[in-house]
């Protein structure tokens, strides 16, 4: 089990989640936050402080929100675009720095208002 950030997370990007984690495994896209499933250790203290309820267990995801499971595994198996490479599991979002782009999926959504 690990956990996935969802639709409340697009274009919000607090960053609690990113202080709170023990492990250093949410990375940064440009418009949203992504859990590397093979370095999250489930401790589930992301989840506790996200102010906008974006994080949620990959077996306890709503129906509605399944498609980010798919799209956060992506973010790390498959080269975003722009890039050659596929993130894979660097050991730590703070020394891989923010990518700057992300999955296709969240960059086709609409942007929020005031954005």
């Amino acid at each position: 089990m690990a956990y996935v950030i969802g639709e409340a997370c697009v274009d919000v990007k607090d960053r609690q989640c990113v202080e709170e984690c023990p492990v250093d495994c949410i990375y940064e896209g440009d418009r949203k936050l992504y859990i590397n499933p093979t370095e999250c250790i489930d401790c589930g203290m992301c989840k506790a402080v996200c102010p906008t309820a974006a994080i949620t267990s990959d077996i306890r995801t709503p129906e509605s929100l399944l498609a980010y499971i798919a799209d956060n595994a992506r973010f790390f198996a498959e080269p975003l675009p722009g890039r050659t490479e596929p993130v894979g599991t660097p050991g730590g979002a703070e020394d891989f720095g923010a990518t700057g782009v992300d999955t296709e999926f969240v960059a086709a959504l609409p942007r929020r208002d005031g954005d």
